[in-house]
């Protein structure tokens, strides 16, 4: 188990985790139309896998420059995140969605 933590291995076998769990919250938008669609996800995503390559990176002893890239990576995808949550919330506050959404019937 050691070795799967000092090679990154778990890291990959998280990545694909989350790889599998974005596939089916889009199997379940597109094809029931449940949960969030990747759009409304997907820097929330980006954040999470920029994080994990950095963690990948620290454990294999890369280069503290790669470390780097991939924590400014994920803070810019999480601040994107912010910004798409901050938006998306002060529509709905002042109700002007558009007319698109289960609100508009």
């Amino acid at each position: 188990m050691f070795e799967w933590i000092e090679s990154g291995r778990i890291v990959d076998a998280i990545l694909v985790g989350l790889f599998v769990e974005a596939m089916l919250l889009f199997g379940l938008r597109r094809f029931l139309g449940l949960g969030p669609g990747l759009g409304d996800i997907a820097a929330n995503l980006a954040a999470g896998v920029f994080l994990l390559l950095a963690l990948r990176a620290a454990l294999t002893n890369a280069n503290g420059e790669w470390i780097a890239i991939w924590l400014a990576a994920a803070l810019i995808a999480h601040l994107g995140d912010i910004t798409l949550r901050w938006v998306q919330s002060s529509v709905e506050a002042s109700g002007t969605a558009g007319g698109s959404g289960p609100s508009a019937s």
